[in-house]
């Protein structure tokens, strides 16, 4: 996969209200990266368990916030 270092391809999003809120996702000549509204950073890809808890937790903390 183009500008990732391995051979996974995902996206995970959080919808709300028909809204992306956030999402992880490694789209094609971007790598692994992860969206936060309007803001996107880059996520360090270790292996799928840990995206899949990261990515749960952060859920977790934008209901505990209100932003979910």
């Amino acid at each position: 996969m183009r500008g990732s270092r391995h051979l996974y391809k995902y996206r995970l999003a959080l919808v709300v209200n028909e809204v992306c809120v956030m999402r992880y996702d490694n789209e094609a000549g971007k790598g692994d990266h992860r969206h936060l509204g309007s803001v996107e950073t880059p996520y360090a890809f270790t292996d799928v368990s840990t995206l899949l808890r990261d990515f749960f937790t952060e859920v977790e903390r934008l209901e505990k916030n209100g932003d979910a």
